[in-house]
């Protein structure tokens, strides 16, 4: 059974990009990102030797960093609002 079902997906998208069906937006892309790499963070905490996870974990973070970067230099306000919820960058 998948960890994100679809409707725990919609719901993300509806608390950060506005509406459930704006899957679009920065701010639900990388709150998904952020839910992913929470469970995989914690799935690689139990298998250690997953080592092609452990590299997919990788990539989702540099995508992550890539769509923060984008939206500190467009949109700060917004950029530090959404660090300040998803409680990233302590």
């Amino acid at each position: 059974m998948p960890y994100l079902t679809k409707e725990k997906k919609a719901s993300i998208f509806a608390e950060y990009g506005g509406k459930a069906t704006n899957t679009g937006s920065i701010e639900g892309q990388v709150a998904l990102l952020t839910e992913r790499i929470t469970e995989i963070s914690n799935h690689l905490q139990a298998n250690q030797k997953d080592h092609s996870t452990q590299r997919g974990l990788m990539k989702m973070v540099g995508q992550r960093k890539r769509l923060l970067g984008y939206m500190q230099k467009h949109n700060l306000q917004g950029y530090r609002a959404l660090i300040e919820k998803l409680g990233l960058r302590k």
